[in-house]
């Protein structure tokens, strides 16, 4: 008779079918190896290759497998949300189908976890084979998060392991818009980095484009942080500030006769406050769309099918 499992594998899945039941196969190797009993939970995030099959038959023909599709795609975050929320084991950790995350690693990890640690993160040592472009972009949105929410997450990713109690504090952070890597982060309890080298991707390339990692950008950044809010207080307190100096400079001027006409000024000066007021009133804007999705409360994500080697 076999036991129940100790580790929930959660791991999303977007257009994987070339590689996903191979990877599989890797990561449940190192597992059973190493003694490790545990399931997956893979979550088809609207894939629109033949993924979704591949799953159902993994789910027919391998012992563990629980597989649920969502009903479009919502994006990789909900993905994690929707794994995560059906998690019933002691120990869950979220990684990637590329192999990107190394499993080799995920031993090493439970075994810190048994030390008494709550969270065992994978630290990135380097970013492994991306465009430089995107090695920029990454230090630049990290650099950005560190400063505006106080959260260290340079070199961070979903790559995590982590105990019931960590699972069940997630899961009473209700917001629908959301940022795994940042609530992670935002819970706290004991906490073990463990770097690793990014290893090339299987196969495929990557899911992330330069929009989607912008509108993530400026998600994660509305979610922790108010201070753009309070940026547009300070921007405002400066102009006001210029503008009385200004004010006294001109009646200055007047007054001594020196006068002189001032018509390129007067146009830089309204296109500098035109362009500060457009700002703010986009940011204002950006807060109020997040404030109008949650009170939408429309659910994160929406299950059409399951798949599942053995009931959860």
């Amino acid at each position: 008779m076999s036991t129940a499992p100790e580790l929930s594998l959660v791991i999303p899945v977007y257009n994987e079918e070339a590689h996903i039941a191979s990877s599989i196969a890797t990561v449940r190797g190192i597992l059973d190896e190493a003694g490790i009993s545990h399931q997956f939970i893979l979550v088809d995030d609207g894939s629109r290759d033949k993924t979704w099959a591949k799953l159902q038959d993994m789910a027919a023909t391998m012992p563990h497998i629980h597989a649920f599709k969502l009903s479009r795609n919502f994006g990789k975050e909900a993905a994690l949300c929707a794994g995560l929320e059906q998690v019933d084991t002691e120990l869950t950790l979220v990684m990637d189908s590329d192999l990107q995350h190394p499993p080799e690693l995920i031993p090493a990890m439970v075994a810190k976890l048994r030390e008494g640690y709550d969270v065992v993160e994978g630290i990135k040592s380097d970013r492994g084979h991306e465009a430089k472009l995107y090695k920029l972009g990454a230090r630049a949105f990290y650099g950005s998060f560190l400063r505006l929410t106080g959260f260290d997450l340079r070199d961070a990713s979903d790559f995590k392991l982590m105990n019931r109690k960590v699972i069940d504090a997630w899961r009473q952070l209700p917001e629908r818009d959301t940022f795994f890597r940042g609530m992670s982060a935002w819970v706290g309890f004991k906490r073990y980095a463990m770097p690793f080298q990014v290893a090339r991707r299987v196969e495929g390339v990557s899911k992330w484009s330069p929009v989607k990692l912008s509108r993530l950008f400026i998600s994660a950044i509305s979610s922790f942080s108010s201070l753009p809010l309070q940026i547009i207080t300070v921007l405002g307190a400066v102009f006001f500030f210029s503008s009385l100096l200004l004010a006294i400079w001109t009646l200055y001027m007047k007054f001594a006769g020196t006068a002189l006409s001032g018509f390129t000024t007067v146009i830089l000066l309204q296109l500098i406050i035109g362009s500060a007021i457009m700002f703010g009133l986009g940011t204002i804007g950006l807060y109020l769309a997040r404030i109008y999705d949650e009170i939408k409360a429309r659910p994160r994500y929406l299950i059409e099918q399951k798949a599942s080697s053995h009931a959860l």
